[in-house]
């Protein structure tokens, strides 16, 4: 057909829409037969459909850009091992190597290719992060990759409709929650066949024989309308520089960005060496969050897929601790990754003037464990066995027009698992989990507040908790005149000892963690704050909104914020009584 009449236009971005909905639903079957809580609850995974030469066409909304950009350029490192013309139908294929998936062990990608009619016209892909690889377990204590778990280079996990039987007994053995990992191996292969039937329903509806002509327009117009987007911004280089807790010492994050006619180049050159510890960040990981962090602010209305993502360009030095190479340990990659926008925003606020202030960004997700030798030297007795990821995190920044978000994952995007369900799965007890009050800067817009968690052992044991936490030491910043957020705190509520924002570390038996989440920064000055959002502020932590209005005249609307034309008009109205 000619691509180029209206009619044709109109048909390819229907396929284009319908393309989208096949990979939500490949996401949503991902959800609903995971084992990990990691994804069926908080949402941490991806899913997309790739062309038989590895470029990503759509992606699903659910999931992490950690995951999703990432894996985008994995899928290219499939077909290095096994091209398509190899690819029988049945096929499924998998990793966990942090280099050429999504940058630890924890995450399996999973590459399904797609045949209509005997010929392969897809390649579907899935990573969901899985609660255990053996090893040290989930934490930052590893000096080198092998301590991390077990390493599956791309192969085979089925070949034409027979499962790996093999790779799934080592799997099994070498992991301490074995009906959990097999399962989600199942589920992502299942989520990629979900995929696959939807796509070839789609291509007989649409009388396709090939999704080329519509993958070559999703990448060509998407480039352009980036293209588009970044032309219209001005051009020059922009540097900004962060600096982090770190595991043993504070790591400088520093970046130049060079906007020009043909996209963004962001290098990280500058940016402190590798660590000796397991906060190490491989390439492909950098290049997914800062990336992300442009496209925030730049093209964010333009859909995800390698035409989008091509104009703009990420580069680290390799030995840099954001090109760390192998076989440096990177299982608490994230711990310095999901700064990247951040830094990222910073250089952007220089070409555009308003961009949201730094948040917590780093997930606070504490691995809570037990069991023999988890607990230092304590005996754990009789008590039940458990390896345990809480998804949970502190405030985001402010944004130029609103306050942050208090207690959301940015710029992950995974959601806070339910208390009710982490007390299911392991024997712990989470006595508190509120917000953290005053934790977001101030400012014209506040900064997101943080939470407080305060959790024990149900059964009276000693537990061990490995921490991957930052912003414990130096706090976010905001923009615009705004204050900081606070930084985040971890201690034995009796004992009152403190902990190390990063490592394994014991809890006695009886004992209570407490964990005190960082807020946001804030953006503006704090004085020009209007008086009845401060009271605002000040009343929704203490009273409820009826009695902010019926006392003190204040409308407070579902996420306390006030609806100032609401308060105005009951104060004249209180007056006039």
């Amino acid at each position: 057909m000619t691509k180029n009449s209206a009619l044709d236009q109109i048909h390819l971005q229907i396929m284009w829409n319908r393309l989208l909905s096949v990979v939500e639903e490949q996401a949503q079957a991902l959800i609903r037969t995971a084992f990990s809580t990691s994804v069926r609850e908080a949402g941490d995974l991806s899913a997309g459909v790739f062309d038989a030469r590895g470029r990503m066409l759509a992606q699903a909304v659910t999931g992490t850009p950690g995951h999703v950009n990432a894996m985008a350029a994995s899928v290219g490192f499939f077909l290095e091992r096994f091209p398509a013309e190899t690819m029988e139908e049945g096929d499924v294929y998998v990793t966990n190597d942090p280099w050429l998936g999504t940058g630890h062990l924890h995450d399996f990608t999973v590459v399904t290719p797609t045949f209509k009619d005997g010929k392969m016209v897809a390649l579907f892909a899935s990573t969901s992060h899985v609660v255990d690889v053996g090893g040290r377990g989930f934490g930052a204590d590893g000096r080198q990759v092998y301590e991390e778990g077990i390493n599956i280079p791309i192969m085979a996990l089925a070949k034409r409709g027979v499962m790996n039987e093999s790779l799934l007994h080592i799997v099994r053995v070498n992991v301490r929650e074995p009906v959990q990992v097999e399962g989600d191996l199942y589920s992502l292969a299942a989520c990629n066949e979900t995929g696959s039937r939807r796509l070839v329903d789609m291509m007989r509806e649409f009388n396709l024989d090939s999704i080329d002509p519509l993958g070559e327009h999703i990448i060509e117009h998407s480039r352009a309308a980036m293209l588009d987007e970044i032309r219209a911004l001005k051009p020059g280089t922009y540097k900004n520089a962060m600096r982090i807790d770190g595991y043993d010492k504070p790591i400088d994050i520093v970046a130049t960005m060079t906007v020009g006619e043909d996209g963004i180049d962001v290098d990280f050159d500058g940016t402190s060496a590798v660590s000796t510890y397991g906060i190490n960040v491989p390439l492909t990981y950098t290049q997914a969050y800062a990336s992300f962090g442009v496209r925030c602010i730049i093209g964010g209305k333009v859909p995800n897929n390698a035409g989008s993502l091509a104009p703009v360009r990420v580069t680290a030095t390799e030995g840099s601790i954001l090109n760390a190479p192998h076989p440096c340990a990177v299982a608490a990659r994230h711990a310095v990754g999901q700064m990247l926008p951040d830094v990222v925003l910073g250089c952007l606020e220089q070409v555009i003037g308003e961009v949201p202030a730094e948040g917590t960004s780093c997930l606070w997700n504490p691995m809570l464990l037990g069991g023999h030798g988890l607990v230092g030297d304590a005996d754990y007795g009789k008590a039940t066995p458990f390896a345990v990821n809480l998804f949970h995190t502190g405030g985001t920044g402010a944004r130029p027009t609103k306050d942050g978000l208090s207690a959301t994952a940015f710029p992950s995007g995974v959601r806070n698992t339910p208390v009710e369900i982490n007390e299911t799965v392991a024997p712990l007890i989470v006595w508190k989990k509120e917000y953290r009050t005053d934790s977001g800067g101030a400012g014209r817009y506040r900064g997101g507040t943080g939470q407080v968690m305060v959790i024990t052992h149900a059964e009276g044991a000693p537990f061990a908790i490995s921490s991957m936490f930052d912003r414990m030491i130096h706090p976010p910043r905001g923009r615009k005149g705004g204050g900081e957020g606070q930084v985040g705190k971890m201690y034995q509520r009796d004992s009152g000892l403190g902990m190390k924002p990063k490592g394994r570390q014991p809890i006695p038996g009886g004992e209570t963690l407490v964990l005190e989440m960082p807020g946001g920064g804030g953006f503006g000055r704090a004085h020009d704050r209007p008086a009845a959002e401060v009271a605002a502020d000040v009343l929704a932590g203490f009273v409820s909104r009826e009695a902010a209005e019926r006392d003190y005249g204040v409308v407070l609307n579902d996420y306390y914020d006030v609806d100032e034309s609401a308060t105005q008009q009951r104060r004249a109205q209180v007056a006039a009584e």
